[in-house]
């Protein structure tokens, strides 16, 4: 197997487990981004504890809106850790090679620079982006959809004695679904919708530019400390791997989420009635109106439970793609050299 596609592999399947693990912050989190107050400055009752939100979604809607859009979103996950992963991969192995060349003619240290890092992990993302952009439109829509209270349906009593009172049944909302989500995006935008929001998203392709610079220099930093201290054989263990991680998200995280809450707003329902303030024609409408009428502030709106969701998610994502790497690495290696002793 090549290092991309073991990468590739590696980088879905932790991207999964992180996702299951961290999904409920991720689901409350879209709902606070996408809460709108025309009140500039204040804070909403939402903003002030992740947790207390966490309960009245329970309390008003069930366990399962935590987890509305699950599906899709291990699917979106598989898909965008698994292009992004590759793509890397591939920019990768050109850059190294570049930077060798380069070395061979004396030009340079014959390793990737900072700044060549961040160019592959910007081309990564971008291809990452134009290919999955449609499953995180429609787990959006799943995530910011409210359960509708049950109807009341009257029963067919014909007569009511004065001893007997109206008797009442309530009907279930039908679910909200994948099929629903899809079919509500494509009658409201057409084909277009299903690429909302692409530009900012396209934008925040610096953060895991800038999530992946701050790690691989991390640990860089990392490996030429323990080849000083003669300790460069002891490899990197996975505490130190889910660290690393977590610091390089942080640092992401807080510089790109404004637009992660601009993209928020273009991919959730859009307001086709009523107040026009709420309804979005693009990047920059949004960003405008949500200066005008909310102010500055609703551009960090949920941002303590997005570090938490994103710094989790992406420390045990680092985490378990480094150790499938290795583990698939070591079986690999091993069938080899049985391969090899095998006497003929």
């Amino acid at each position: 197997m090549s290092d991309a596609l073991i990468n590739g592999l590696a980088g879905a399947g932790g991207g999964i487990i992180a996702q299951l693990i961290t999904y409920p912050l991720q689901t409350v989190n879209t709902r606070q981004q996408t809460d709108r107050d025309h009140k500039k400055g204040t804070k909403r009752k939402q903003d002030v504890g992740t947790l207390n939100q966490m309960i009245q979604v329970v309390k008003t809607e069930g366990w399962g809106r935590l987890y509305s859009g699950l599906a899709p979103s291990l699917f979106g996950t598989a898909a965008s850790q698994g292009v992004y992963y590759y793509f890397y991969q591939v920019f990768r192995s050109k850059a190294e090679a570049a930077a060798i060349a380069r070395f061979k003619k004396g030009h340079g240290d014959g390793t990737v620079g900072i700044f060549s890092s961040l160019l592959v992990a910007a081309f990564s993302g971008c291809v990452n982006v134009l290919l999955t952009n449609p499953i995180w439109v429609v787990v959006t829509r799943m995530q910011t959809h409210r359960k509708a209270s049950k109807i009341p349906k009257p029963s067919l009593t014909l007569s009511v004695t004065p001893d007997e009172e109206l008797q009442t049944s309530e009907i279930e909302p039908p679910p909200y679904g994948t099929t629903n989500a899809v079919q509500e995006l494509f009658d409201e935008a057409g084909v277009r919708g299903f690429w909302k929001g692409v530009g900012p998203t396209l934008l925040m392709v610096s953060n895991p530019s800038i999530q992946f610079m701050i790690y691989e220099t991390l640990l860089k930093k990392l490996k030429a400390r323990r080849a000083l201290t003669g300790k460069a054989n002891s490899g990197v263990t996975a505490l130190e791997t889910f660290l690393l991680g977590a610091v390089a998200k942080l640092g992401a995280t807080v510089m790109t989420y404004p637009l992660l809450v601009v993209k928020s707003r273009l991919q959730a329902k859009q307001v086709t009635g009523g107040d026009k303030n709420l309804h979005y024609k693009g990047t920059l409408d949004a960003i405008m109106k949500m200066i005008q009428y909310e102010g500055l502030y609703c551009f960090y709106r949920g941002m303590s439970t997005k570090i938490t969701q994103s710094v989790l998610a992406a420390a045990v994502l680092f985490m378990v793609k480094e150790e499938l790497v290795k583990g698939v690495r070591l079986l690999t290696t091993g069938n080899i050299v049985n391969k090899v002793r095998r006497p003929v």
